[in-house]
């Protein structure tokens, strides 16, 4: 089941500047699609849109092809799962799983049954006797999926489900949410500004920037060839360089790469260069060879962070360049801050015109 989103707007004061403009994008039926963005992307307005708990002023909203967008949201059959829980803490685990049924005043015996379904498919069949404070938060929030997933909702939303875990209970739950997807093939609408996490566990991906869609699609096309400069700086961390077109080069200090066969001579041009594509060296004849054009830095500092280290590189431009190098091979190196260096560019994406980064 699909989840289209056509031209939605939505503004919360009249002539105020919209919190979502013009949206359009499709869910694919049985993926996870991520909204990814950065915070007042409009990601979570979206959400509510989609699932009734927000009017739009202009657009529609289909789910499996039956337009929604007037609906209240009890019977648009949504599942909604919430960084908050948003469970009863005077219920216990069962009781608040079969809330929802309860409400369709379903019997008894199929919601008990749905119930110990619901608790089998989230591995928590011996706690459906615990109140919610007595469960850790990764646990509470397998109740709140639990919970959505009892009342069989056509498609399932996602608002930042794991924004209030720890880094470790955040990747457990990750793949534990792929698993689950993979058992139910449920239609999954995810909102994160977790770049690793959307990359990691979707199918599709849906970039927002300021209230519209800055990009869509596969999570390879969102990395490997981003539509616009905010994507390229946005997606991986990448440093910016700043040049010029030069004799059909992307002229960026003592660094060249290739430009768009439009491009003209004199054009300002951009190109966003991503800490783990770019290989460090000593000497001229340490470096790659080939289409990989390299340029000379000076070590502003570098700081080891686990296997890694992350370097500030300083170019003669006064450009500013971060440079992820694994420990070891840094470590080889040999290098001290203030030390001259060679940099291979591995990769980049280069936009032509001026552009507010």
């Amino acid at each position: 089941m699909s989840i289209i989103v056509k031209q939605l707007t939505r503004r919360f004061s009249p002539g105020g500047s919209p919190a979502v403009s013009d949206v359009s994008f499709q869910a694919p039926a049985g993926a996870i699609t991520s909204l990814l963005g950065p915070s007042g992307a409009g990601k979570s307005t979206l959400l509510r849109l989609i699932c009734g708990l927000e009017v739009p002023d202009v657009g529609r909203v289909l789910i499996d092809g039956l337009d929604c967008t007037a609906l209240p949201v009890q019977k648009r059959n949504v599942g909604v799962v919430f960084q908050s829980y948003a469970l009863f803490r005077h219920m216990t685990v069962r009781e608040n799983i079969a809330f929802g049924l309860n409400v369709r005043r379903l019997p008894r015996d199929e919601v008990e049954a749905r119930v110990d379904e619901m608790l089998r498919l989230v591995q928590l069949e011996a706690l459906g006797s615990r109140h919610p404070g007595q469960l850790s938060g990764g646990q509470r929030q397998r109740v709140a999926f639990a919970r959505a997933l009892a009342i069989r909702p056509r498609v399932l939303l996602l608002d930042e489900p794991f924004g209030a875990l720890d880094t470790r209970v955040r990747e457990e739950l990750r793949e534990w949410l792929h698993e689950l997807h993979e058992r139910t093939g449920l239609t999954t609408l995810l909102v994160t500004h977790d770049q690793q996490e959307a990359l990691e566990i979707s199918q599709h991906v849906v970039v927002m920037s300021e209230g519209r869609v800055a990009q869509a699609g596969s999570p390879e096309d969102i990395y490997d060839r981003p539509a616009s400069p905010f994507v390229a700086s946005f997606i991986g961390g990448a440093s910016v360089l700043r040049g010029h077109v030069l004799e059909g080069r992307a002229a960026l200090g003592s660094l060249a790469l290739s430009v768009p066969a439009a491009a003209r001579e004199g054009e300002a041009v951009h190109a966003f260069v991503r800490p783990h594509d770019i290989k460090l060296a000593r000497s001229v004849s340490a470096a790659g060879a080939g289409e990989r054009t390299p340029f000379m830095g000076r070590v502003e500092r570098f700081k080891p962070v686990g296997g890694f280290v992350k370097v500030l590189l300083r170019m003669p431009s006064g450009d500013e360049v971060t440079v992820q190098v694994p420990r070891s091979e840094f470590e080889a190196l040999g290098v001290v801050e203030g030390d001259a260096v060679r940099a291979d560019v591995l990769t980049a994406s280069v936009f032509v015109g001026d552009y507010a980064i």
